[in-house]
Formats: structure tokens, sequence, C-alpha cells
């Protein structure tokens, strides 16, 4: 099969890339560019684990076929970081607990770079909006909601600044959410809208009463 070649800008360097023209976008990042940070989910474009930056527009990355990139700008997890420097949401994610297994955040937050970049100060409606295709099982939606506007209002300094007055064992919990949060902006596995992706957050159905 004569393979696909493109010039593409990803992370802000230009790229060539060949590949097997069948290949999606997200199999050519972490296949063909190394880039690991976006993760397989579903692959149904349901849970936005894949979701990248394409001319600074969040899309799923399992449902674009790399043969379109050609030209186009890519920003994946790994070209939010800047100088040596974790992005201002990748600080607040690792420091407020939105990050926990650090699977999903990936696509969390170049989502929430996109609607930071549209929106500089959304409301707290707006910002579950923007993530309800981004699906998380591990942290409730709460710390990740404030964690975005932590990253608008510049507090994550003063809380890391803040003493520790909490019970034994709280440094290592953050040093392991901060872990988390690191590793998947570095396409590692932790151990043990107008903007926004996939489809609209679901209203969860009342339970069903069993049958006796």
């Amino acid at each position: 099969m004569q393979h696909a070649l493109i010039a593409l800008t990803v992370n802000g360097e230009p790229a060539e890339v060949a590949f097997a023209p069948y290949k999606t976008l997200l199999e050519v990042l972490r296949e063909d560019l190394n880039l690991c940070g976006t993760k397989h989910g579903c692959e149904l474009g349901e849970c936005g684990a894949c979701a990248v930056l394409l001319d600074n527009q969040p899309v799923l990355s399992c449902l674009v076929l790399g043969v379109e990139c050609g030209g186009r700008r890519v920003t994946t997890v790994e070209g939010l970081a800047a100088d040596g420097r974790l992005h201002p949401l990748q600080e607040a994610f690792a420091d407020l607990g939105a990050a926990q297994c650090g699977y999903c955040t990936p696509g969390i937050l170049v989502t929430a770079k996109a609607l930071l970049d549209e929106h500089p100060r959304p409301t707290r409606d707006q910002i579950r909006e923007a993530l309800a295709g981004n699906l998380c099982r591990c942290t409730g939606y709460q710390q990740i909601f404030e964690a975005v506007e932590a990253a608008i209002t510049g507090r994550v300094g003063a809380e890391r600044a803040r003493p520790d007055k909490s019970a034994c064992g709280h440094a290592s919990t953050q040093a392991h959410q901060r872990a988390a949060c690191e590793a998947s902006a570095s396409g590692d596995s932790p151990e043990p809208g107008s903007v926004g992706v996939g489809p609209p957050a679901r209203e969860k159905s009342a339970p069903r009463e069993s049958k006796k």
C-alpha cells in the first residue's frame, strides 16, 4: 500500500510524516510522531480522551483522518508547556487534584485551553458546557471545574505557597496528583459549547426498580 505524505505543524514545529492513508490523526500522532500524550479511548468519538487542537479548535483525533491534516496546525498536550514550564492549566490540575489517574487529563487540558483562548474569563456554566464531551471516571468533575477557574484567576501559586495544615499524607497525595498530570503531559502512563468535543452531557436516568 502506498503511504500518504503530508507536511503540517505540530506543537509549533514543522513536520513531515508518511503513514498508511487509512490512519486516523490519533494513530499518526501516537504511532508515527511518537506523541503518546493523546490517548486511545473509545475510538468512537464519545469519551474525549483523544482530543487535540486542530487549527486551534478542539477535535476528536480518533474521528479525523491523518490525510485531512496536511498544511494544518495540530496542538497536543505535549505542546502546552513552554520554556520548561507547565501551562497554568497543567499547574492548576496538578495542584488542585483535578488529575487522578491522568488518562482523560490530556484531552481535558487541550479542550480547556481552547475555551480560555476564546473566552478568557468563562463562567462555570461555560466551563461545564465546553468539557461536556470529556469523560472522567475519577474526579466527579468538581476538581476539574475548580482547576480551570484557578488557572484563570491565578490562584495556583497562592495555593502552593500556603502552609500545609492538613493531616499527614496530604503532601504525598498532592505529589502523586502532580505526577499524574505531568505524566499525562509527557505521554507516559502514571503509576498505580462553541468550544468542546464529543456529544453533550447526558442526563442521568432514574434507577430502575428491581422486580421481586
